[in-house]
């Protein structure tokens, strides 16, 4: 180990064990726990997904458990996180794991070795490496975003992150920085000082304690950087829903199945329009159902954002004496709808009409 490395490494960690959060991932070295946190931190922020991690290490608390449940009750406990691929992946890799006994080398039933990782449905290089180093102490880096904004300015590097070149090009960044005898701390400690100390907007340079190895702060350049690609358009995406509530709070909902946004989720009736203008001159189909009174409630619309997608949705509350036969359909009471996994637009419509029993019970 090079004079330079050990006084960056001592720097890092001095810095670390006084400023570091106490998160339960890292009270442990179960990989089956540390594949969970990894996977529901996927775009995901720690506040928010804490609450997540405990819920599904008290719903499954080994990996059988969740290998063995019904994709709908992990989507379930999943709801409300967004990007349901994440949760799917996860299930799938469970079983999985779970059929392949050659996969899972350790008391834990889980794959030991980084090849294994990689090869998990849904886990990537980072994860791999994440699960690798936390669980196994093996030497492998682990580039969330906050460590590519740490290398980014450690080595001024203006190269996009999120390119082909620019991943393999902050690989090689990372494995020269990698502190091979204690991969786990280093991993740890310089993804804790992204998210802590080497902020985005905020970048505190006089006071930084590794700033006498960073070149960007040498050259004034930290608050550029890192760099991305530009942004893709959003496509945008217009959506009717039809809320139909009875007098005894029955409603109708659908399963969506298509290879679209939120397979498998439930959602309300839906009718997805080809243009704005089209969209908006849909109204409440009151005319054509048997309803209780002729006063309808004023539709909900959201503008919701997706990583490439801008959907614009209208709920049109219905009151009807009797559900209407609508194909892929099921009827179920306004409380069952606690039992579905919904997406996470169809919970901002629930949100907002919350007394919906109230109003028309």
């Amino acid at each position: 180990m090079s004079q330079f490395s050990q006084n960056f490494y001592r720097l890092l960690y001095d810095w670390y064990a006084t400023n570091h959060r106490i998160l339960p991932w890292r009270e442990t070295t179960n990989p089956y726990y540390i594949w969970l946190s990894e996977i529901i931190l996927q775009q995901t922020r720690v506040a928010q997904g804490m609450e997540y991690y405990h819920q599904f290490v008290s719903t499954y608390p080994t990996i059988d458990l969740l290998a063995s449940a019904a994709e709908d009750d992990v989507l379930r406990l999943w709801q409300g996180l967004g990007y349901y691929s994440r949760a799917r992946n996860l299930h799938k890799a469970a079983k999985l794991i779970m059929s392949q006994p050659d996969l899972a080398d350790n008391a834990w039933h889980f794959p030991a070795t980084f090849d294994k990782l990689r090869a998990l449905p849904g886990v990537g290089d980072y994860t791999a490496g994440a699960i690798a180093s936390f669980a196994y102490n093996l030497p492998y880096p682990a580039l969330d975003g906050n460590v590519y904004r740490v290398l980014a300015r450690l080595f001024d590097c203006d190269t996009a992150f999120d390119t082909a070149t620019g991943k393999k090009y902050f690989h090689q960044l990372a494995e020269q920085l990698l502190d091979r005898e204690q991969p786990r701390l280093f991993n740890s400690a310089i993804m804790e000082f992204g998210a802590l100390y080497c902020l985005p907007a905020s970048q505190d340079c006089d006071g930084c304690p590794i700033g006498t190895y960073c070149l960007a702060k040498a050259a004034g350049t930290a608050a550029l950087l890192p760099v991305r690609k530009p942004r893709p358009t959003l496509r945008d995406r217009y959506f009717s829903y039809t809320i139909y509530i009875t007098p005894a709070c029955k409603t109708l909902i659908r399963q969506r199945r298509d290879k679209d946004i939120w397979q498998h989720l439930y959602e309300f009736p839906l009718t997805e329009h080809a243009t704005e203008a089209e969209w908006q001159a849909q109204h409440a189909p009151s005319a054509a159902y048997d309803a209780p009174s002729g006063n309808f409630p004023r539709p909900l619309t959201f503008t919701h954002i997706l990583s490439h997608q801008r959907l614009h949705a209208r709920f049109d509350i219905v009151p009807v004496n009797n559900l209407p036969t609508l194909p892929d359909t099921i009827a179920v009471t306004w409380e069952d709808l606690d039992h579905y996994a919904l997406s996470r637009l169809t919970l901002k419509a629930l949100e907002a009409i919350s007394n919906i029993s109230a109003k028309f019970g």
